[in-house]
């Protein structure tokens, strides 16, 4: 099945799914917009990095720098969360709680997440991004 693609004035990659024809679809494409006629196989199936969408010469591409920023921002929102429990102990100096073994829990968290930081960056590939950040979970 063919699908068209443009890249959208957001930076991404827009994905027209035709219901009947191609030719009829063709009307949804802005103006002026270049577009490319692809076969569905040569969208990625897998929607992690949507927003890092390219296009390329016939398909669909990834923009690595762009995986990588949208990385970087989930592993520091899982990181965010794991701190939460231990933020409100030192924040609120709660009294009987432990605010050592809290921050020491915290380093622990930073730890783990530079680790995962250091993959990102490393990263020549969407995949090991995603696999770095599943591996967390």
């Amino acid at each position: 099945m063919n699908r068209i693609i443009y890249q959208s004035e957001s930076g991404g990659v827009a994905v027209i799914i035709p219901t009947e024809s191609v030719e009829l679809a063709l009307k949804d494409v802005p103006e002026g917009v270049p577009y490319e006629i692809v076969d569905e196989a040569d969208i990625p199936s897998d929607r992690y990095f949507r927003n890092a969408w390219v296009m390329g010469d016939c398909c669909v591409e990834h923009d690595l720098d762009k995986c990588k920023e949208i990385g970087h921002d989930l592993r520091r929102a899982a990181r965010a969360e794991e701190f939460k429990p231990f933020d409100e102990v030192i924040a609120k100096q709660i009294p009987g709680a432990d605010a050592s073994a809290a921050e020491e829990a915290r380093q622990q968290i930073r730890d783990k997440y530079a680790l995962i930081q250091d993959v990102i960056e490393g990263a020549s590939t969407p995949d090991e991004i995603k696999t770095a950040l599943e591996a967390n979970k």
